[in-house]
């Protein structure tokens, strides 16, 4: 007889005191979890929010992260919380964390890497992986996971956000609350796992030559300083703005494209710029000597990038009906898709997955290695279907 396994997820909204213990109450539909994962708003009293959780759920092992925006199958969200809770014997799950992250993250990826868990009877096997963004280039986490783990064992998560404050994000671990970590749950199962990576960005106007740069810092495009050519390819005027929050929104929707030899351009969020060196910094690295072109998208191919990353979910799991979806959504796709537009989008996921639970969040980058040593997403859509 097959084991038991099961997932559902909850949600409330944060200005509920009760939201915590709402939102896992409605997630434990079974005595037995394995492991809940938390996505919530940086806005919330986490501290609190974990506490009534444990209290619920004591002992059972948490990971987490705050985010740019929380999804349910009710919708997308804000000042809110989710939690999606994994059951059963046809489940085993560790997890683990990584502090001080940015002193080196190829170290924090290889450390969470350890705790996958190896079980005869559960072949199918997932590291999860929620990390604090703005700690340097995330590519790192990839390769440091990569190198303990090899090319066997797929890798999917997001970068926490702050409601697009873009100064500090936070992880949950258990009972802690930390930040500048990166935190992670591995799974084996005794059913697939699926992955989806999509982005639905092109490509508009000529190509830029990367002259100078080190790691997620690009100096030079072209021989010119990277700030002033990034803003004249958009036909505006380099003198006209040093304001940070103005970059931000701007890059949102116009980020950085590095051509691969098959399948889609990677993408690169631009997370901000030196005002007076005249730089770009991006949430993963540019390599020196690459080609790059600003990439727009637009409602359509956006949401055919959503159809298509479910599609390939799905499709990995061999016609088996999945227990739930998890989403990592950039905020970036957000923006171009308006709230009518990530309204839409939800419906659409939802559709295509038959009904089952879903839970989500926008990050600012997204994970998902399934093949090569390459992984870390920006401004794209990764869709985990779990068998």
């Amino acid at each position: 007889m097959e084991p038991a396994r099961w997932l559902a997820v909850g949600s409330a909204q944060g200005l509920d005191k009760r939201a915590g213990a709402s939102a896992v109450d409605d997630a434990l539909v079974r005595d037995d979890p394995k492991l809940l994962i938390v996505f919530c708003s940086q806005s919330l009293d986490l501290h609190g929010l974990l506490a009534d959780i444990r209290q619920r759920a004591p002992g059972v092992p948490l990971i987490g992260c705050t985010t740019a925006g929380e999804i349910a199958a009710s919708g997308p969200s804000e000042a809110s919380i989710v939690v999606t809770a994994f059951g059963g014997d046809g489940f085993a799950v560790e997890t683990a964390a990584a502090t001080e992250a940015s002193r080196d993250l190829r170290v924090a990826g290889a450390t969470v890497a350890r705790c996958l868990p190896v079980r005869e009877d559960l072949p199918h096997q997932i590291l999860i992986l929620l990390t604090d963004g703005l700690a340097g280039d995330q590519q790192e986490v990839v390769r440091g996971a990569y190198g303990v783990l090899g090319a066997a064992v797929p890798l999917v998560g997001g970068c926490a956000g702050d409601d697009l404050r873009m100064t500090q994000t936070h992880q949950l671990y258990d009972d802690q609350v930390l930040t500048d970590s990166v935190v992670a749950a591995g799974l084996a199962s005794d059913a697939p796992f699926g992955i989806g990576v999509r982005h639905g960005w092109r490509r508009v106007g000529e190509p830029m030559l990367v002259t100078a740069s080190s790691a997620n810092r690009v100096y030079t495009l072209d021989d010119l300083p990277a700030l002033d050519v990034y803003l004249k390819h958009l036909g505006l005027d380099p003198s006209t703005s040093s304001d940070q929050s103005w970059l931000a929104r701007l890059a949102l929707t116009h980020p950085l494209g590095l051509g691969r030899p098959s399948g889609e351009d990677e993408v690169r969020l631009i997370s901000g710029g030196d005002f007076v060196e005249r730089s770009l910094s991006c949430m993963a690295e540019v390599p020196q000597g690459a080609l790059v072109w600003i990439m727009e998208g637009d409602e359509t191919s956006v949401l055919e990038a959503t159809d298509a990353a479910c599609g390939d979910s799905l499709a990995a799991l061999d016609g088996r009906r999945p227990l739930g979806v998890i989403a990592f959504d950039c905020i970036a796709r957000r923006g171009v898709l308006g709230d009518a537009g990530i309204r839409s989008e939800i419906d659409r996921l939802a559709a295509v997955t038959a009904g089952v639970p879903v839970a989500g969040f926008y990050t600012y980058g997204e994970i998902a290695r399934t093949r090569g040593l390459r992984g870390f997403h920006n401004q794209t859509l990764v869709v985990l279907s779990v068998g």
